[in-house]
């Protein structure tokens, strides 16, 4: 494959669909210790697992939460192992 050279006007057409920055929201995180900027994303990342949960348990009803579980793993999981 080969790799293409963008534009700026390329990068332009990226970035439009983008949120603006939230400057207030930047300099409150760099102002926390390190430790506690990891809880907003491990809250969103919460959050997102459990909404995904909640569609399979409407897609799947027959499954148990462990195999729910499983299955969020694995949609989340970057690599995908072989199944039998």
């Amino acid at each position: 494959m080969e790799k293409k050279t963008l534009t700026p006007e390329d990068i332009s057409k990226i970035i439009s669909g983008f949120d603006p920055i939230d400057w207030v929201q930047v300099e409150l995180l760099a102002k926390m210790p390190p430790e506690k900027r990891l809880v907003p994303g491990l809250n969103a990342q919460e959050f997102s697992m459990a909404a995904l949960r909640g569609t399979f348990r409407r897609k799947y009803p027959e499954l148990s939460i462990a195999e729910i579980n499983m299955k969020v793993l694995t949609y989340l999981t970057p690599i995908r192992m072989e199944t039998k």
